[in-house]
């Protein structure tokens, strides 16, 4: 059994997000998804989710592409993440393109292209204007 690893907020779910899951899922047999907590998104991003972790979860967990959810703390712990999960190749959007090359010595590392246009941000201004 092949297992692939993902992670993001998932935030105002959308069409790009199940875009990623899909094709992640597409690489094997077992797709894990660590969420961003709340209290992650907030050092990371500077805001709070619109959507909070529980409700996220559940999204998630509501997807047949995805195997296992788990609440992923801190960007520092990809390694220990992997490690645990016993992950087989991580994918990451190509935003994030080189940014875990170092993690090719536990796993096969895929940055996946984004779906063009589609954004969670872009969402927001959206709605904020």
């Amino acid at each position: 059994m092949t297992r692939i690893i993902t992670f993001g907020t998932y935030d105002i779910f959308h069409v790009g997000h199940l875009r990623l899951l899909q094709r992640a899922r597409a690489f094997g047999d077992h797709l894990t998804v660590g969420i961003s907590t709340d209290e992650l998104n907030v050092r990371k991003k500077g805001r709070a989710p619109v959507y909070p972790f529980t409700e996220r979860c559940e999204i998630l967990r509501g997807l047949w592409v995805v195997d296992e959810i788990f609440a992923e703390e801190s960007l520092e712990q990809k390694r220990d993440y992997i490690l645990e999960h016993r992950a087989d190749v991580l994918v990451m959007g190509d935003d994030w393109e080189g940014r875990f090359d170092d993690l090719l010595d536990i796993c096969k590392v895929r940055y996946l292209p984004r779906t063009p246009a589609v954004s969670t941000t872009a969402v927001i201004e959206k709605i904020r204007s």
